[in-house]
Order: C-alpha cells, then structure tokens, then sequence
C-alpha cells in the first residue's frame, strides 16, 4: 500500500527490519571506508576505548537505510532533505542483529508546490539487546495524494 503525505501522524510508529552484521562485512566496509583500527584489526581494536572491533558509524547508517528502503519506502517517496540530529549512540559488534523503528515527528506542507509535503522521521536502531546503536532525524519528502489523482 502506497502511504501519502496524508497517511502520516505525527506519533505514528513503525517497527521493521531486521540484520545480523558479520565481522567481515564490518571489516571490508571499514577498509574501503573508514580504515580506522577499531574498526579494521580485530587486535589492534582491543587496545582501544572500544576494546575489540566495532562497525562503523557509517556502515551502522548504511545497514540501517538499507533496513528502511526494503520495509518502509515505496511509491510516494520523493527522497529526503537531509537528516538531523544523527547519533552513534552505542558501537555495533560483530554478530548483532539491528532491528529499527520509526516514528514520525513532523509533517507540513510544501508551501509553494501542493503536490509534496514533508515528513520528519526518528530512526532508531536496537541490537538484540534492546539496546538503542543509532538514531537520526530524516527529513523526508512525501507525494501528496492529490499528486497520485
């Protein structure tokens, strides 16, 4: 089911997703990204304030996005503005599974084209211990249903 700008609440939340991380995606993502110790040599890792290796803020983003195109993006997205207030709020291991939730913290209408509106939306990320890894505010794009007629 296509959701328009007028299908949104702010409040409305939604849980999706879910993705075990390895110690080799978090390995090959950090090489080609962000090739910091903690997050490239498990030995090195363990002489860090992580002590052992941790994902990349950037890969946990990454893994995260991917998680909201696959469950929550469809037909109405228009893309995004940007994101706000991104946090890296817990490192990610290898052989934790993310689950995330939504929920949406703004909605208004474009003033100057009525066939969009913007959506805002907290992400957050839990590893299997329910234990809050990420967060952002993205600032979504949203077809109005009128746009669709």
């Amino acid at each position: 089911m296509t959701r328009y700008y007028e299908d949104y609440e702010i409040g409305d939340t939604r849980a999706f997703g879910e993705r075990t991380v390895s110690k080799e995606e978090i390995i090959e993502f950090a090489e080609k990204y962000d090739p910091q110790p903690f997050h490239t040599d498990e030995e090195a890792a363990k002489d860090t304030m992580f002590n052992g290796l941790a994902a990349s803020g950037w890969h946990t983003a990454a893994i995260c996005m991917r998680m909201y195109v696959e469950h929550m993006i469809d037909d109405a997205s228009q893309g995004a503005r940007g994101v706000d207030e991104l946090r890296w709020i817990k490192p990610v291991r290898p052989g934790d599974t993310l689950t995330a939730e939504s929920e949406v913290v703004d909605k208004y209408p474009d003033e100057d084209n009525p066939y969009i509106g913007y959506v805002d939306s907290r992400l957050t990320a839990y590893n299997q211990d329910d234990e809050a890894v990420i967060s952002w505010i993205g600032l979504g794009i949203i077809e109005r249903e009128a746009a669709a007629e």
